[in-house]
């Protein structure tokens, strides 16, 4: 019985440090929110090529896309982990969306089909992730039916996350709003695009794992 009990704490200790190995930080958020920008952002910082391709059209990321040994160092600390970028979460996609886009109906269909099963991954990797970067845009309404979702999702799993209210350059007035929305969860306002407070979130994640 003694054995026994070691072999199962050896077994325990054994997986804790293969994951500290292997931490995943998820990025996840509404359909463009900026979480590939961010990506790349990151990326190219640390590691100095981008994750993705970003773009105006939405669920242009739509596949699970995954850069390994991402290092981050801020003085003495320092973090490495593999970095997922995930399909935008959306409670609907409509094929129309991709039409105003200048899509023909074909290839508008086949994305719509592809985005779909893009968000079902997403959910599905929810679990593996060891924090989760929600990644909102901060001139939209924070308090949506997806926001609200992803976040109650985290919550009831226990998954540690921060918000990431990006697009800072916008104005400080529309980062406050996503603050004031969720004033029980910690929010780093960035922008992932021109590189606003990018050394905050830094901060942040270092603290955070």
């Amino acid at each position: 019985m003694v054995f026994r009990g070691l072999k199962k704490m050896l077994t325990r200790i054994s997986a804790l440090f293969k994951k500290r190995g292997e931490v995943k930080i998820g990025l996840y958020g509404p359909v463009n929110s900026g979480k590939t920008t961010l990506a790349n952002r990151i990326c190219k910082d640390w590691i100095g090529q981008e994750m993705g391709t970003a773009s105006i059209i939405p669920h242009e990321t739509r596949e699970i896309q995954m850069k390994e040994k991402v290092t981050i160092k801020r003085g003495k600390k320092s973090l490495m982990f593999n970095l997922v970028d995930t399909p935008g979460i959306a409670t609907k996609i409509d094929y129309e969306d991709f039409l105003k886009h200048g899509l023909g109906k074909k290839q508008a269909k086949t994305r719509a089909r592809e985005a779909t099963k893009g968000v079902i991954e997403a959910i599905k990797w929810l679990d593996d992730m060891d924090l989760v970067l929600v990644v909102l845009d901060s001139t939209q309404d924070p308090l949506t039916q997806v926001n609200l979702t992803i976040l109650g999702n985290l919550d009831a799993r226990g998954i540690p996350f921060l918000i990431v209210a990006n697009k800072a350059d916008k104005g400080d007035h529309h980062t406050k709003k996503v603050k004031e929305a969720f004033q029980s969860y910690k929010t780093v306002a960035v922008s992932a695009k021109d590189g606003i407070n990018i050394e905050g979130l830094y901060d942040a994640l270092l603290e955070q794992l």
